[in-house]
């Protein structure tokens, strides 16, 4: 993206960048980034038309120049990155994350950038130039880098504490979005040498974090995400039981759980209801009802359903109904786990 700074016409005599000689004396190449670009007025063009073609042309010759260095220093990097990089391949996937993030963060931000334009009326030739001070566009990619570096730092300590808190799901969502902000810092990084090869970079460091992006994609990408929908009825009531101990019972297996379905391998349905048995003395046996679904969304299609019926015996209906739901929990579970368990 071009932020320009100013964009005129030079009327009168010729302007200091005009001539090669000029515009290294006026426009050092230590301090400026500079596009010329010499034409004519096309056919069914006006002079005012030409003179922005010009002037867009010259700021395409500053850009690409830019580039150029730019895209050089990224070779260089990545050379520099597989070398250092001592965790996990890339998947495919995490692959796809980062090269989504770099085709979004493809252009080039250029601050401060002057343009002009010129025409020759003795020749008819009109001429385009374009400049921007190293000094400032450093600034402002210095300042890029800080900003970058402390919010993706901040992104990666958050994932690390969700993951170590077991919330798994919420932990890769933090670490996919570091991702943009990593390549940002890369790209911050690959400008500020391209402008300054003795600038002092921390490529080590920023290597360091993309290798523990990735390494922990990979990790968490071993996982396998739930989400869950559960029907519950207590005698009436609406209660949660089946779902927090099956739940837990497959975290235990490596399983999370998440509150966004589009996040999830799987998604679950449970519906429970209890109805009354019998009784036998001071003792009221009922039964908890359980319909199980585990859909596949990857695969888009049910993998696994059964319909399970768990008898259990207390001295109340409530604590019967409790206990017997409690015990198809544990069925429900063990059913499960050759599909979902790790």
């Amino acid at each position: 993206m071009l932020a320009l700074f100013c964009a005129n016409t030079v009327v009168g005599q010729a302007p200091n960048w005009l001539q090669s000689d000029e515009r290294e004396r006026n426009y050092p190449s230590s301090v400026f980034i500079t596009g010329f670009t010499p034409g004519n007025v096309r056919a069914g063009e006006s002079k005012t038309d030409a003179e922005a073609r010009l002037r867009k042309d010259a700021q395409a010759e500053l850009t690409e120049k830019i580039r150029v260095q730019v895209n050089s220093e990224k070779q260089k990097r990545d050379t520099r990155t597989k070398t250092q990089t001592t965790g996990k391949e890339e998947s495919e996937q995490i692959h796809s994350i980062f090269e989504s993030s770099v085709n979004t963060s493809s252009s080039l931000e250029l601050t401060g950038v002057k343009t002009e334009s010129y025409i020759d009326n003795s020749s008819g030739l009109i001429y385009g130039f374009a400049c921007v001070n190293k000094y400032e566009l450093t600034g402002f990619y210095n300042a890029s880098l800080s900003m970058n570096t402390q919010q993706l730092e901040s992104k990666l300590n958050t994932a690390k504490e969700l993951e170590n808190s077991g919330e798994k799901a919420k932990a890769r969502t933090q670490y996919q979005e570091a991702v943009p902000l990593l390549v940002k810092i890369e790209q911050a990084q690959d400008v500020l040498v391209a402008l300054d090869h003795n600038a002092a970079i921390q490529h080590q460091k920023t290597a360091q974090h993309r290798n523990e992006i990735i390494q922990a994609l990979a990790r968490l990408a071993q996982g396998v995400y739930i989400y869950v929908v559960s029907t519950e009825k207590l005698f009436g009531e609406t209660v949660n039981i089946v779902a927090n101990k099956v739940k837990a019972e497959l975290a235990v297996k490596g399983c999370s759980f998440v509150s966004d379905p589009k996040q999830a391998d799987y998604r679950l349905k449970i519906n429970v209801t209890t109805r009354k048995s019998d009784a036998d003395g001071n003792l009221v046996f009922c039964y908890a009802d359980a319909a199980i679904e585990l859909y596949d969304n990857r695969k888009q299609k049910v993998m696994f359903s059964d319909e399970i019926a768990q008898k259990a015996g207390s001295n109340s209906l409530d604590k019967a109904g409790r206990k017997a739901m409690g015990d198809v929990s544990e069925k429900i579970s063990e059913k499960l786990k050759p599909w979902i368990g790790n």
